[in-house]
């Protein structure tokens, strides 16, 4: 029988508001300096009509989430899978919902449900992670 504390359909959250500065910063941080990003002229000659963050910010996000919430400090990512459903604009305030769906019983691994949504309800972002979490002293 599993020693983690974690159980099916446990979850957290966390919001924020996607800024110009963030899109911006991921880019420097990252190297991705596509212009469907940065320029307003040229994402408006896209089908966006404007500039777009990264997918992967959101992916960050869920990161965050995923580190600091559920599971929290010591997890680490096995695997992401990510399924981008719609874009996130600059000024969206993006909620990220993760939910634990399978607990290993032999190993300290889980399962969790993964997903962004914009301040409509949108869905942006959908997947699941696995994660090797921390063993809870008995």
């Amino acid at each position: 029988m599993s020693s983690l504390r974690i159980q099916v359909g446990e979850h957290a959250k966390l919001t924020r508001t996607v800024s110009a500065a963030d899109v911006e910063a991921f880019a420097e941080i990252t190297g991705d300096r596509n212009p469907v990003h940065l320029d307003a002229t040229f994402a408006a000659t896209t089908r966006f009509g404007r500039p777009i963050a990264h997918g992967m910010l959101c992916g960050g996000l869920i990161s965050a989430v995923l580190g600091t919430r559920l599971p929290g400090p010591g997890a680490v990512y096995l695997q992401q899978t990510m399924q981008f459903k719609a874009p996130t604009f600059i000024g969206d305030t993006v909620t990220v919902l993760v939910t634990v769906i399978a607990v290993r019983e032999d190993k300290p691994i889980v399962t969790m449900r993964t997903e962004c949504r914009n301040q409509d309800g949108a869905l942006l972002v959908e997947g699941e992670a696995v994660l090797l979490v921390p063993v809870a002293a008995p």
